[in-house]
């Protein structure tokens, strides 16, 4: 007989839930995962790692088509999009395998199929529809004394814009197009939407972008989403801001797309494919949540500062736990909440040190107030910007075009917010994350010698202009 009791069970195994597994596994609990698709989550499989690939080659083969630029010659470019494709799974395959390691290194049982919560510590898995990995176990009742949900999030459907996987997109069949469109309608200009923007335009698809908001990039500065828009546009992708789609019509290999400015002005758009990229909502169906009494909010699990819900012994983290719908977050929120069951006492979730990178072309990074909402905090502020066209190594790599942005606190030199759009700058942000986790002030930074020639030396002088004292602008 198999062995069915364990310390901790975790539905789903994303990056939140395969992170706390073995965070778990490492205090000593008796953990399994329970997942019915693939290890490592829409994440490892759909999500992150697969698009960074594609972008990657759409990145190659823009330097490729500029290659005079560096004194170099490229002739007869082209792509092969069934290889674009095939690298991006290829890349999403070698991870999926390293988590079913870490799994075994870590002695942590999968469990494969689909999970219910008949009570508190008490699941049953029925039969997936996906083929069990190689030393999985079986459905069947198993029992837990702490269950973690971690279930993850799936694309929103909007009426009139449910997808067909042919004709109307979410990021699942806009990875793994069969030929590149000729013409795209991106509905949304978050990370997902921009991303696909981007890497269809490079591969030369008229690429249409419809924004309800006034601004794209929502949650981003100001500032930086103006940058970022122009950007867009000169790269030859049209956007349109408060603007909604309001039908689709649908012929043999196209779709006519009616677009309402809500000031009176009524077009459309006819275009080959339609991407929906209008946000994510919580898996929370089918768990049994309901007649246990879990708190939902807004579509996601009710949790406090530890992963907890208001029902003993159930917890959750990542996406079905609520925005922001992040990696990263929920890797941190699955430690948070495993060591916080082990009784170690570690700090609550502090969302606003979460950093956001978006890996468009150009890229954008952020952590923290914007702006704006610093000023609608009533808070006094100091800003500083730092442009990449003063950066010696942003000019040698030919990438200066971008800015950091930095935000203080004028009374107390807390560093508020950071803001920037341009090359690499998904890689530079954690930087100011950290200072920002180790509360330091303007003057440290200050105080801090930067390498150069780096694209990272613009981070001091963001700080050094927000107090007068920038030297390279």
């Amino acid at each position: 007989m198999a062995d069915t009791a364990f310390d901790v069970i975790i539905i789903g195994s994303g990056p939140g839930g395969y992170v706390a597994a073995i965070r778990a596994a490492q205090l000593g609990f008796k953990t399994a995962i329970i997942e019915k698709a693939y290890l490592g989550g829409i994440c490892l499989n759909w999500g992150c790692i697969p698009t960074k690939a594609l972008l990657r080659s759409a990145e190659i083969y823009h330097y490729m088509q500029h290659a005079k630029d560096f004194g170099l010659k490229a002739d007869n470019v082209g792509f092969d999009a069934a290889e674009i494709v095939k690298r991006s799974r290829g890349v999403s395959q070698r991870l999926n395998d390293g988590v079913g390691f870490l799994m075994k290194k870590n002695k942590i049982s999968v469990i494969w199929g689909d999970a219910t919560i008949d009570a508190p510590g008490k699941i049953t898995v029925k039969a997936a529809k996906a083929e069990a990995p190689k030393g999985a176990l079986a459905p069947g009742a198993y029992t837990a004394k702490h269950i973690i949900l971690a279930t993850g999030a799936r694309p929103r459907v909007l009426p009139g814009l449910e997808p067909d996987q042919k004709l109307v997109w979410t990021y699942f069949e806009a990875m793994i197009p069969e030929k590149m469109p000729k013409s795209l309608l991106v509905v949304g200009s978050g990370a997902i939407g921009v991303e696909f923007a981007s890497f269809y335009r490079a591969f030369g698809a008229e690429v249409t972008i419809v924004e309800v908001l006034p601004q794209i990039l929502p949650v981003e500065d100001a500032e930086v989403a103006a940058f970022a828009r122009k950007a867009f546009e000169k790269q030859g992708i049209k956007i349109l801001t408060g603007t909604k789609v309001t039908k689709l019509d649908k012929k043999a290999d196209s779709v006519t797309a009616t677009l309402d400015d809500g000031k009176g002005k009524v077009e459309t758009i006819t275009v080959e494919r339609v991407i929906s990229a209008v946000g994510v909502v919580g898996n929370v169906e089918g768990l049994g949540l309901e007649k246990l009494g879990v708190k939902l909010e807004r579509g996601t699990v009710a949790i406090d500062g530890y992963g907890k819900t208001n029902v003993p012994g159930i917890y959750a983290i990542g996406d079905v736990a609520g925005p922001p719908m992040l990696a990263h977050k929920a890797e941190h929120e699955g430690v948070i909440c495993v060591e916080a069951i082990k009784g170690l006492k570690p700090h609550p979730m502090n969302k606003s040190l979460i950093p956001g990178c978006t890996y468009c072309a150009p890229q954008i990074a952020s952590v923290g107030l914007t702006e704006q909402a610093a000023k609608d905090k009533k808070l006094d502020i100091r800003v500083g910007k730092f442009p990449f066209a003063a950066n010696g190594k942003a000019i040698a790599l030919g990438e200066d075009q971008g800015f950091v942005k930095v935000i203080f606190d004028k009374k107390t030199g807390q560093l508020l917010g950071a803001h920037m759009v341009g090359a690499e700058v998904t890689e530079l942000i954690q930087g100011y994350v950290v200072a920002m986790n180790l509360e330091t002030t303007e003057e440290e930074l200050m105080h801090t010698v930067f390498p150069h020639p780096t694209l990272s030396e613009m981070m001091k002088e963001a700080v050094l202009d927000a107090y007068g004292r920038v030297l390279n602008a």
